[in-house]
C-alpha cells in the first residue's frame, strides 16, 4: 500500500500571517487517515483563502459564497480498491482526488463547531477525506456513519485519545 498526501498552501497573503498552516501536521493526519481507510494512492490537500474557496464552491458546487472545505475524488473506483498488481508496481500511483480547505472560514466558524481553531482544521481535513473515499452526509444514516469515522479517526490521529469537551460535529 502507497499514500502519498501532497500540501500546498496557496492562500493569499493577507491570511499567511493572521493564520499559521502547519502544512507538515496535516499531511501526517491525512496519511494516518487514509491508511486507517484502507486508502492506496495520492491525495492534494490544499489550503486557501475566502476569495478562491467562494469561486470553486460556485464552479463545481453552484453555490454561492465561501465553504470551509471541498472534495474533488477523481479515480472512479472505491478508494478501498485494491489495484492491479502489475499496474501498481509499473505505474504512477492512483489519484485519490483534492481536498480543499478554507483556513479563514474554519477560523470564523470554529467557535460554535469543533471549538477551537486545531480542531476545525483537523476535522476538515478527516471530512474532505471522507468525501473523497466516498462517504457522503446526505441522509441520517450515511451523516451518522460519517461523524462516527470522523470522531474515529480524530480520536485516534489527532487527539490520541478522547474528544475534548468542546468539540461539535453539528453546527449550530
Amino acid at each position: 500500500m502507497t499514500v502519498e498526501v501532497v500540501c500546498a498552501d496557496a492562500r493569499g497573503a493577507a491570511e499567511l500571517d493572521d493564520l499559521p498552516i502547519d502544512l507538515e501536521r496535516w499531511r501526517t493526519l491525512a496519511i494516518d487517515a487514509l491508511v486507517d481507510e484502507g486508502a492506496d494512492g495520492e491525495l492534494t490537500l490544499t489550503f486557501v483563502d475566502r476569495d478562491e474557496i467562494a469561486d470553486l464552491n460556485a464552479q463545481y458546487m453552484g453555490e454561492s459564497g465561501a465553504t470551509d472545505v471541498l472534495s474533488f475524488p477523481l479515480d472512479a473506483e472505491p478508494a478501498g480498491t485494491p489495484p492491479d498488481a502489475a499496474v501498481a508496481a509499473s505505474g504512477p500511483p492512483r489519484l485519490l482526488g483534492d481536498v480543499v480547505i478554507s483556513p479563514a472560514v474554519a477560523q470564523a466558524q470554529h467557535p460554535t463547531h469543533a471549538g477551537t481553531f486545531d480542531d476545525e482544521v483537523a476535522l476538515l481535513v478527516v471530512h474532505g477525506i471522507l468525501h473523497v473515499l466516498g462517504h457522503d452526509h446526505d441522509e441520517p444514516t450515511a451523516a451518522a456513519r460519517m461523524r462516527a469515522r470522523e470522531r474515529a479517526l480524530l480520536c485516534a490521529h489527532h487527539w490520541r485519545g478522547d474528544p475534548p469537551a468542546a468539540f461539535r460535529h453539528e453546527h449550530v
